[in-house]
Formats: C-alpha cells, structure tokens, sequence
C-alpha cells in the first residue's frame, strides 16, 4: 500500500516522521485499489494517546466509487476532512469508507487510552458508531493548514501539528489509560495469546475485572481484542502468500479446524478466506 513515502522510515521533519506504509488492517477495495495515504508517527510525548496519523489523497474518474474495507483497531478515531469531520468509536466488525471525486481526510488513530475523555465517558456508548466532531477550532486548524494542496508534506506536517497542539492537554495519561493500552499492545503483539485468561495471568486481574475494563476504555470485550489480533493476521497471511494453505493458516492462528476459521472470517469481512485470497492486490 503507498503512502507517498519513500518507504525508509527516515526523518520526514523536524516533528513528525513518516511511518511503514503497510497495514495489516486495510483490506483495500474488491479491485486492490488503495489511494496513495501519508503516514506519520506521533511526537514522542503524544505516544500514549496516539497510535498514528494517516491522510489518504484521492482522485478518482467520474461515475467511479472506491469502497476501502478496514478491519479496525479497538480504539477512537478522529477524521478531519474537506467536507466533513468525525469521531469514530470503535467499529465491533468490518468498517467500510466510499472514496469518490477528488478529496483528502486526515485520520488519527488514538490509543485505547484516549477514548474515554473524547467520547465524555464509557467508551462503549461509541462502539460501532460515529458523531460529529465538536471541536470547531480544530477543524478549522487542520482545513486551513491543508489548504488547497493535500499533496504538499509540508501542509500535511502542519495539520498533524494542530492535531498535536488540541490533543497535548489530555496529557497525562491516568494510570487505567497506561494499563488498557499495555493489555491492547500485548494482545495484538503476541501471536500465543489465544485465550482471555492469559491476559488476566499476564496483568493480575480478574476475568471480570477485565471485561469491566474494556467495556469503559476501549467499547469491546478481551474476547474480541484476541479474535480481531487473529483477523488481521489472517488477512496479511491471505494477502501476502500466492496460494495460501487455508488449513495450515487456520491451526497457525491456534482453531480448532479450517471451518470455524472460515465461518470466523467470513462473518466479518463478509468473505470466506479463498474468496479474500483470490482478490487482486496492488
């Protein structure tokens, strides 16, 4: 997937760096189609309200609708674009965003921390929904540091900076925050985690004491958080393998048999894993 980067993760500025341009949650449209999306890395002070920032560009002919199909992270989301601005809660299944004509929008994909003071509460009162983003002064920020030239580094570098600018008196980050974001990062990092009790031996805390947790930080259950680890990792296996061996896939992500792993997949994407296999790649 581009991201209008040179791909070597070298300083891009004197403030935010580009990232790796690969994502394992972007399933890209039925085509393998993908605008070019700018990656950035959040000032280190930031790191435990943000996860990243991306602005996808796009230019698409007449009559012409590009659906990108995103297997989401379990955290909030900010999107700023010329034309609308949003907060996105945590998405329980497949999230899916049409691309038309020309535009730009810049996302910031927050840390499992940053929910609960944006949502102004439980998180799980967003989960699988959107509202509009009441931050005018940030809208305006980010559409004026955009200009009429999404293109431009130095303007996308600007706009992540306003970003930046709102979100730094949410600093700190409360002790709750530190711990749900430490379980997130474990769960999504290690491929052996494959039941809910690991994570509460791993932590210390209660099967119950965890579902409380999650349901408040991040709208979702320790359940889902180990089912969409082995989601994403089953999409970048598909994607990136010529024929993969569906079966050994399946006992690799640790079912029992290939057909709950395809009943898995499938009630997600909407795809069995042979179909999502077999569609083009960009």
């Amino acid at each position: 997937m581009a991201d209008g980067s040179d791909g070597t993760g070298e300083e891009a500025g004197p403030r935010n760096r580009r990232i790796d341009p690969t994502e394992r949650a972007h399933l890209l449209d039925a085509s393998g189609y993908t605008p070019p999306i700018h990656r950035f890395a959040p000032t280190p002070d930031l790191a435990p309200l943000v996860r990243r920032y991306w602005m996808p560009v796009w230019s698409l002919p007449d009559g012409r609708v590009s659906v990108q199909r995103v297997l989401q992270y379990p955290v909030c989301l900010v999107v700023v674009s010329h034309d609308y601005a949003l907060l996105v809660g945590p998405s329980s299944g497949l999230s899916t965003q049409e691309l038309s004509g020309r535009g730009w929008a810049l996302g910031t994909m927050l840390q499992p921390a940053a929910g609960l003071a944006l949502a102004g509460g439980p998180v799980d009162r967003l989960t699988d929904r959107t509202v509009p983003l009441a931050d005018d002064a940030l809208v305006a920020a980010i559409r004026a540091a955009v200009g009429d030239d999404p293109d431009d580094p130095d303007r996308q570098r600007a706009a992540v900076a306003a970003v930046e600018q709102a979100l730094r008196p949410m600093l700190p980050v409360d002790e709750e925050g530190l711990l749900v974001n430490a379980i997130v990062e474990w769960v999504e990092g290690d491929p052996e985690v494959q039941r809910v009790g690991q994570v509460c031996e791993k932590f210390a805390i209660t099967e119950r004491t965890l579902q409380r947790l999650t349901a408040r930080r991040i709208g979702l259950s320790p359940k889902w958080l180990v089912q969409r680890r082995r989601l994403h990792e089953a999409a970048e296996r598909l994607a990136g393998e010529e024929r993969p061996d569906l079966a050994r896939v399946a006992a690799d992500l640790g079912y029992a048999d290939q057909a709950h792993f395809g009943r898995d997949f499938r009630a997600v994407t909407g795809l069995t894993p042979g179909e999502f296999a077999a569609e083009p790649r960009r």
